[in-house]
C-alpha cells in the first residue's frame, strides 16, 4: 500500500490532469511497467491507445494535447498561423464553427491517438516545407521565429509560431481556405511587426506566393515597420502568378488579386 501511495504521489507530481502521456516517457520518469500497470487498474492513469495514457480524460484539452506533442512526444509540431495570431490577439475574426480548429506547423506527423480524441477540436497539420528551405543554419534551431506562452499554472508552455511567422502560415492558405479578405483584415490588426524578424524570416521564406501576397497586404496599409525592410534582398521570382481565377492582375507584384480589392 505505502509503495502505491509513493507511485500515485510520483505520478501526481510530473503529471497534471488532461496530460498525455507515454509508456515511454513514464518509464523514463522512473515509474516501472508493473507500477504503470497498477495505476491503470487502480484507474490512476487511463490508457487511450497503445502505450498512451492521460490522467483524468475529462480534464483533456487542446492545449494540453500540443504541450504532450511539443515537450512529451518531441515532435517539430507548432502552433501556427490562425492560431498563433488568435493566442497572441492578433485576430478578430470569429469563427461561426462550433469546433474549434488548431492549426500546427511542422513536418512531423500527427499520431492517430490525437485524431481520435472525442473533442470539440480538430487538429488540422500543415506541412512547413513549401514555406522554408530544409538545409539552412535556421532549420538547424528546433523551431525558428517561435515564441512561448503558459498555458497552465505550473509554468508548462507551448511554443508558437511569432507574429510574424504566423502571418506568412496564414498566407500560404490564401485562395484557398482563406479569403482575400479575412487576410487583409488580419494585416490591418498587425501595427507592430518587427522589422528585424521580418527581414530575417521573408529572406529565408522559400514561397514566392506568400511573399508577393505579403508585399501587397503590407503595402495597403503603409505601416512604418515596411520602410525598413530591405526588399532587394528578399527574392520574389519572375513571371505571374494566378492566385485567385478571374481576379485582376497587379502589375507591382505579378500576382491577381479580386478586383473589388
Amino acid at each position: 500500500m505505502a509503495v502505491n501511495v509513493v507511485r500515485r504521489k510520483e505520478l501526481y507530481e510530473i503529471m497534471p490532469e488532461g496530460l498525455v502521456t507515454t509508456h515511454k516517457w513514464l518509464i523514463e520518469n522512473n515509474l516501472t511497467r508493473h507500477a504503470i500497470d497498477n495505476l491503470v487498474k487502480s484507474n490512476q492513469l487511463e490508457s487511450i491507445s497503445k502505450g498512451v495514457y492521460v490522467r483524468n480524460s475529462n480534464k483533456i484539452t487542446w492545449q494540453s494535447i500540443v504541450y504532450s506533442l511539443q515537450s512529451i512526444l518531441k515532435t517539430d509540431l507548432v502552433v501556427g498561423g490562425l492560431t498563433a495570431l488568435e493566442m497572441q490577439g492578433l485576430s478578430h475574426y470569429l469563427s461561426l464553427s462550433e469546433n474549434k480548429i488548431v492549426h500546427l506547423f511542422g513536418n512531423d506527423v500527427l499520431p492517430e491517438w490525437v485524431v481520435n480524441l472525442d473533442l470539440n477540436v480538430k487538429f488540422v497539420r500543415h506541412t512547413t516545407a513549401s514555406l522554408f528551405p530544409k538545409n539552412t543554419e535556421l532549420n538547424k534551431q528546433f523551431h525558428p521565429f517561435t515564441i512561448e506562452r503558459d498555458w497552465d499554472n505550473d509554468n508548462r508552455k507551448l511554443v508558437l509560431s511569432s507574429p510574424e511567422r504566423a502571418y506568412l502560415e496564414v498566407l500560404l492558405d490564401v485562395a484557398q481556405n482563406i479569403t482575400f479578405e479575412h487576410a487583409d483584415q488580419l494585416m490591418q490588426g498587425l501595427t507592430t511587426l518587427s522589422p528585424r524578424n521580418l527581414q530575417k524570416i521573408l529572406e529565408w521564406c522559400q514561397n514566392v506566393k506568400v511573399k508577393r501576397l505579403f508585399f501587397w497586404f503590407a503595402d495597403r496599409q503603409k505601416y512604418v515597420w515596411l520602410d525598413k525592410i530591405n526588399r532587394e534582398s528578399i527574392t520574389l521570382g519572375a513571371g505571374n502568378r494566378m492566385i485567385v481565377k478571374g481576379g485582376k492582375l497587379d502589375n507591382k507584384y505579378k500576382i491577381t488579386v479580386p478586383a473589388w480589392l
